[in-house]
């Protein structure tokens, strides 16, 4: 699947005025072992801090394809299909998998996994994010 069809979505969602809530609950992994740049900080991706791909060595372009990737797939896709995302020069590239969304009291919650790919080395992490009354997604951390 091509993710050029989340980019407006995304837009369409920031546009809105998709207020942020940040905080962290037990469970989730990310690929912290990597040195990386800054969470996004606007809109629904901003509630997604880091997201699954933690501190992975991204610049701010790459950083944000991978948070939009994450986004599309826990708000738009269907249990098991792929967002993929890639920088321009290739060397960055990565795919988000959502699972099956459930109910934690009032809140839909989604598991998903995030390969992210830097120079042709794969780096897998699986979490859970959980969605806020206002749209955005909180992972589980």
């Amino acid at each position: 699947m091509k993710f050029n069809i989340a980019i407006p979505l995304v837009a369409i969602a920031v546009l809105s005025g998709c207020s942020t809530m940040s905080g962290s609950k037990g469970g989730g992994s990310t690929l912290g072992s990597l040195t990386g740049s800054k969470p996004a900080t606007t809109g629904v991706l901003a509630a997604l801090g880091n997201g699954l791909i933690g501190n992975a060595s991204l610049d701010a372009s790459d950083r944000k394809r991978a948070l939009q990737a994450e986004y599309q797939a826990l708000e738009y896709s269907p249990a098991g299909k792929i967002v993929e995302w890639k920088n321009s020069s290739g060397s960055r590239s990565g795919e988000v998998v959502a699972a099956q969304p459930y109910q934690v009291g009032s809140q839909n919650c989604r598991q998903y996994t995030h390969t992210v790919r830097i120079d042709g080395t794969p780096q897998t992490a699986r979490g859970t994010a959980c969605r806020n009354e206002d749209g955005t997604w909180t992972p589980l951390t």
